[in-house]
């Protein structure tokens, strides 16, 4: 589900785009055309990857030290990248990492250890994931040594974490020769200081993230890439990568250059695909009239795999009615899933079968096939929601639905105006709850951004949340059972806030049937693959129960390849759709036809 803004379709951007002379210049692998689904093209940004919107493109020029394999529940499964291998404890506390002997930059000089722990130094002035300065963060790393020339060893601190791998494995290796000089004297002695604590350590921390600005801004003369491509040149309307002859694999590597399109809403990209100009597309919400359109262009086919989000109907329990489980129930019970799939996203999503906080896929490997069924289904059933909206004290007047106090019960579900498939679910649903007696209505935020500010602030009665987001167990739940919710970790240490404060807009309770839902996500950062599998179930039993939030429909990764120039593309249910295609040439998958 990308942005969705309504743009007048601009086809004559993608014709112009860096323009024929590209084609002309073609050798025997041909141009490779995409667009890439994470950012649109802002061709004053630095060649940067550091920079959100910087002119890199991963998978093509920016190179991790790994590809995640995107399994259902092995969050710690991955390709090579720079990384050929890697051991680990069984608690992870030390990861050594061994680089790609043949590895070098597009400039002819090696990739070395020193570059790895140059870009982790980089990653820290950002700050997150296993790169942080918060003294006893969960997965942070406390030591980073350079081994020998090719092999590094990254030590995880006492807070351990079994996320701690994963985010190793995803760090963007830039090169230290170009990027080394950002990093001042004395850096390492500047983060070791900053891990302690008392004034000394706060003044340690201020200096290694006040860096975070220049690292974001800088700006080097050209590309120097350890990737399959460095970039050629770059305009408003595309990026032109070149093949680079250094990289470690170059003979898996088919296409002579890439071209990344530029795009400003979906619409454009709807129109690259119906004109055949792309040879793959990655998710791209398509209403169903368009996707025929698209289906019929010469060569295009849809590819269908795994995607870990599912949409739902977030409700803020600080509100009434919905405090009480019983409203929430009811509601449950009156959405028509497979309604509001089919309105709102027909060809990338499938009606949830039940609420259980796990998109449907991962759930029956996490649960089996039992566990799914024991849960309650909440199929459309009037009557029982009528049973539950009574329970809940809600009286039914001249055939409407109100407050126990006889009060006006008005449901406002707010939405990005930009998300055109969560507008049409929610117009849907209030359709269905109007029908029923519940006066509902749908509000749209003018843009993302604004949306969740206000709904971190606790302005709306109920709104739009992506969860499930897989594979990771503390990933999936921690979006109902974490900050959202009132759960806050620091410094290894968990508290439960009030709604209404540091983004509670949830406002679940702490414990609910004996269960603390939050500290048993917090679990599953250190749990075996056993212990993983009961919090899990329990977790998902609780959801189902409770129902923090309605599931709606799970997400399918809809991609889009076009067979006329390239063959070799990944199977219907592949683990790497959800991978640049840049991967999928590193892979040795895509061939010129």
């Amino acid at each position: 589900m990308k942005r969705l803004a309504a743009i007048v379709a601009a086809v004559a951007l993608a014709t112009s785009a860096c323009g024929a002379s590209d084609v002309d210049s073609a050798d025997a692998g041909g141009i490779y055309t995409t667009i890439d689904g994470a950012k649109q093209i802002d061709a004053t940004a630095p060649i940067n990857p550091f920079n959100p919107a910087g002119s890199t493109f991963m998978g093509y020029d920016a190179m991790a030290l790994a590809w995640p394999k995107n399994g259902l529940t092995d969050a710690n499964a991955f390709y090579p990248g720079i990384a050929a291998s890697w051991t680990a404890t069984p608690d992870q506390g030390e990861v050594v990492i061994h680089l790609q002997p043949k590895a070098r930059w597009s400039d002819g000089k090696p990739v070395t250890s020193e570059d790895v722990r140059t870009s982790i130094g980089l990653a820290y002035t950002q700050g997150g994931s296993a790169y942080t300065v918060n003294a006893g963060a969960a997965g942070a790393a406390a030591d980073i040594q350079v081994l020998d020339g090719k092999t590094i060893k990254i030590t995880q601190g006492a807070n351990r974490s079994n996320a701690f791998l994963r985010n190793v494995l995803s760090t963007v290796v830039v090169p230290a020769h170009v990027y080394g000089s950002l990093l001042p004297p004395g850096f390492w002695e500047t983060l070791r200081a900053a891990r302690g604590s008392g004034p000394a350590a706060e003044k340690a921390k201020g200096q290694i993230t006040g860096l975070a600005q220049r690292v974001i801004a800088f700006a080097p003369r050209e590309d120097v890439s350890a990737g399959p491509f460095v970039l050629e040149r770059i305009n408003p309307g595309a990026a032109l990568l070149k093949k680079n002859p250094y990289f470690y694999d170059a003979a898996r590597i088919q296409p002579d250059r890439v071209k990344v399109l530029n795009y400003t809403g979906n619409e454009q990209i709807w129109n690259y695909l119906v004109s055949g100009k792309l040879d793959s597309a990655p998710f791209t919400a398509v209403p169903a009239a368009v996707m025929s359109r698209i289906k019929q262009t010469p060569g295009n086919e849809i590819r269908k795999g795994y995607s870990p989000v599912a949409a739902s109907l977030a409700f803020n329990q600080a509100r009434k009615p919905y405090d009480n489980v019983h409203v929430r129930r009811a509601l449950a019970y009156l959405i028509d899933r497979a309604q509001v799939t089919r309105v709102a996203s027909p060809e990338a999503g499938t009606p949830a079968v039940t609420t259980s906080g796990i998109h449907a896929s991962a759930a029956a490997a996490w649960l089996g096939g039992g566990g799914l069924a024991a849960l309650e289904p909440y199929k459309v059933d009037a009557a029982k929601a009528d049973r539950e909206l009574k329970a809940a004290g809600m009286v039914k007047r001249a055939g409407t639905w109100r407050m126990p106090d006889g009060s006006p019960w008005k449901v406002s579900i707010h939405v990005p105006a930009s998300f055109s498939d969560w507008v049409a679910a929610a117009k849907s649903i209030t359709s269905q709850l109007n029908d029923h007696g519940i006066s509902a209505s749908v509000v749209t935020s003018a843009d993302y951004i604004l949306y969740l500010d206000e709904l971190a602030a606790g302005r709306y009665d109920m709104g739009f949340w992506l969860m499930g987001l897989g594979p990771s167990p503390y990933n999936i739940f921690q979006r109902l059972y974490g900050s959202a919710n009132g759960w806050q970790l620091l410094a290894g240490r968990l508290t439960h806030v009030p709604p209404g404060q540091q983004g509670n807009w949830m406002g679940g309770p702490e414990t609910v049937a004996g269960v603390n839902p939050g500290e048993l996500t917090n679990r599953l950062n250190l749990a075996t693959p056993e212990e993983q599998k009961r919090i899990v179930g329990t977790l998902a039993k609780l959801t189902n129960e409770q129902l923090p939030v309605i599931q709606l429909y799970d997400y399918v990764n809809t991609q889009f390849v076009n067979t006329s120039r390239y063959t070799g593309w990944p199977a219907a249910d592949s683990e790497v759709l959800r991978l640049p295609a840049g991967v999928w040439m590193q892979l040795g998958m895509i061939k010129k036809k």
